[in-house]
């Protein structure tokens, strides 16, 4: 049989995403580090003084709403381009969940792309255009957080023009601080995934309150509470019934993406780490000399290549238009698993200045763990992978 006609060299990235990546760590080391280092260590996003022209030179470079199509006004990145991006705009104290520390601009909801040219130009195309803040997504509740298209149970009834909303839900991010959201509550029966549909609801609407809930990060997520809140029937987006199947890609592409995040923090902190146990003396030697220590070096590389790999692979097939429900599980269960295990042992390795609030590393081990359970736990990706095996 004839050989394979095989590429010669190296598997790597195409140049023009290679030169991206170089572009946005240039920038994360000039630009967005330096503006961070002014902060509190536990930072949560910011302010306008240092934020907005970090913004301003964003924009310059291209690096600026970069999920939304260029035809909205964003940089209308593929899913690599924005894999690869997100890995870099990790790199920063508060990357796990502030990117770039803003500084790239925000994207609105995706569902808003799918919404009629009204709500998005009063909704969406503010957020694009850099005149307002992230929106909040609400999605999950107590009942059941990793099964939100059967346990959501907050309803919505529809009386003449408007529908008003009960219930409440948990963990939701940017609520606190955003000016609107987009709310999935039920209009069905119980336990329809039908059955759900899909309202804009602005901070101020009567009827709604929150309440922080502190948890072990930096960054606290809201809960929120709807007590007979009326939204008009006009902030409905798509058809009654229909917003879980309008959620349901954000839903799959957003592991994608959520996966590079933390691969761009374990990459950070295995650099710094080796940096510290080349210099460090230990018992007469350097720390780097212990055959232990270079075990969970390579353990370390070994995994984020692998896990890069799979995230580059589900983002590839993402832009084929591939369907990508076990690879976008897949990628995050792996980046994800294997992101805080290479934190921990980096942690470990620096000893007890891996836990001192000078180091990054505490926040990123604690921001690593809330990412393990974020847009569906690992058990939750696994339940995915093993379905498909069983279909």
């Amino acid at each position: 049989m004839p050989e394979p006609d095989f590429p010669t060299g190296a598997w790597e990235l195409p140049e023009e995403f290679r030169m991206l990546a170089d572009t946005v760590r240039r920038f994360m080391a000039a630009e967005v580090r330096p503006a961070e280092d002014k902060l509190d260590h536990d930072a949560a996003g910011l302010p306008p003084e240092l934020l907005l022209p970090l913004q301003e030179k964003a924009r310059g470079l291209g690096l600026w709403a970069l999920q939304t199509p260029v035809e909205y006004g964003g940089a209308g990145l593929s899913m690599l381009g924005q894999v690869v991006v997100a890995e870099e705009a990790a790199k920063c104290r508060m990357g796990a969940f502030f990117p770039a520390a803003g500084a790239f601009g925000g994207n609105p909801p995706s569902v808003l792309f799918q919404a009629s040219p009204e709500q998005f130009d009063r909704y969406a195309r503010p957020i694009i255009e850099g005149k307002a803040g992230k929106a909040f997504t609400a999605i999950s509740e107590s009942a059941g957080g990793s099964d939100p298209a059967r346990a959501i149970q907050c309803r919505a009834e529809r009386h003449g023009d408007h529908y008003v909303l009960n219930g409440t839900k948990m963990w939701t991010s940017h609520a606190l601080t955003a000016d609107w959201g987009v709310v999935y509550a039920r209009t069905g029966a119980p336990g329809e995934r039908d059955g759900i549909s899909c309202f804009i609801v602005e901070r101020e609407t009567p009827g709604l309150s929150m309440v922080p809930i502190e948890v072990m990060n930096s960054f606290s997520p809201a809960e929120l509470h709807f007590e007979n809140a009326r939204v008009p029937v006009a902030n409905r987006i798509g058809d009654e019934g229909a917003g879980f199947r309008l959620a349901s890609d954000f839903l799959v592409r957003g592991r994608v993406l959520y996966a590079a995040g933390p691969i761009g923090i374990a990459q950070a902190a295995l650099e710094m780490t080796i940096g510290w146990v080349k210099d460090r003396d230990v018992f007469g030697a350097k720390l780097a000399d212990k055959q232990g220590v270079q075990w969970m070096l390579a353990d370390s590389e070994v995994e984020l290549r692998a896990a890069r790999l799979l995230t580059y692979q589900a983002a590839w097939n993402v832009d084929l238009g591939r369907e990508v429900r076990v690879d976008a599980s897949i990628a995050k269960l792996h980046a994800t698993e294997t992101a805080f295990r290479v934190l921990d042992r980096c942690v470990q390795l620096h000893g007890a200045l891996g836990l001192a609030k000078e180091m990054p590393l505490e926040r990123w081990f604690r921001d690593l763990r809330v990412k393990r359970l974020g847009e569906g736990a690992t058990e939750v990706q696994r339940m995915v992978v093993a379905r498909h095996l069983l279909k």
